[in-house]
């Protein structure tokens, strides 16, 4: 039994500092950086993939809604075409970023409000993805386990990964629990790690009502813009090590 750890990073901008990237590149297995719409800027990706492609982490392109200020965590209604395009733009932007860092973009993971969104809705995914794929038709798209993601990617047949949380609670239909309500985020290191063997290990979805979901688990995404974020990954890294689970880049 093995599983990949990956974290959304590169997020920050200009003098604006969020997260210890540094430090959560030798936990993780594979990074999902940003491109520049939601967080992130060219140097502050350049200086992420270079330390990606110096620890031998994989490289994913982040992309989200061109929302700075909300930090991609808006929801925005777009014309269909439109947000194809910034899709393609960012994937482009990623593609050139890595090759100039001495590595490439092997995943595609969507941002924040996106993300949720096309959780909810098979179109909107299938359609980002499908632009994805054509500025990088081998991309390996990383979706959330059990939603409308994981369904787009089978109808594109394409390479996929599924992802689970380690640090936020689910509802029974396994999209995320809402950042505004009790209890969304996990930001207990003790109980993080723990949590994710049981779902490991059980092979499913365990929902804040305790409902099991049954899903295929790839990767376990650990967040890297809170206090306790560093702690959180060791945890879950340490936790899945001791219980005998290989932690492995997908």
């Amino acid at each position: 039994m093995r599983v990949d750890l990956n974290a959304d990073m590169g997020e920050s901008f200009g003098a604006w500092q969020m997260g210890d990237d540094h430090a959560l590149l030798d936990v993780v297995t594979s990074a999902n950086i940003a491109c520049g719409f939601h967080a992130g800027d060219p140097d502050v990706m350049m200086r992420t993939m270079s330390m990606a492609v110096a620890k031998d982490v994989g490289i994913g392109a982040h992309p989200g809604f061109q929302d700075l200020a909300g930090f991609g965590r808006r929801r925005i209604s777009l014309p269909r075409a439109t947000l194809c395009n910034q899709i393609r733009y960012q994937v482009a932007a990623a593609q050139g970023m890595a090759h100039a860092a001495g590595g490439h973009v092997r995943h595609l993971k969507l941002h924040g409000a996106l993300a949720n969104m096309a959780s909810e809705d098979f179109q909107l995914a299938k359609d980002v993805y499908q632009a994805a794929l054509t500025v990088e038709p081998n991309i390996i798209i990383m979706v959330l386990a059990a939603t409308a993601q994981a369904e787009a990617v089978q109808e594109l047949n394409c390479a996929y990964v599924a992802e689970i949380f380690a640090d936020r609670a689910y509802n029974d239909d396994a999209t995320l629990v809402d950042r505004s309500q009790p209890g969304a985020m996990i930001d207990d290191p003790e109980i993080a790690g723990p949590r994710i063997v049981e779902m490991v290990r059980a092979g499913g979805i365990i929902s804040a009502s305790g409902k099991k979901i049954p899903t295929r688990i790839d990767t376990v995404c650990l967040h890297g813009d809170g206090p306790e974020a560093i702690a959180i990954a060791r945890s879950v890294r340490s936790s899945l090590e001791l219980a005998g689970i290989e932690v492995k880049k997908f």
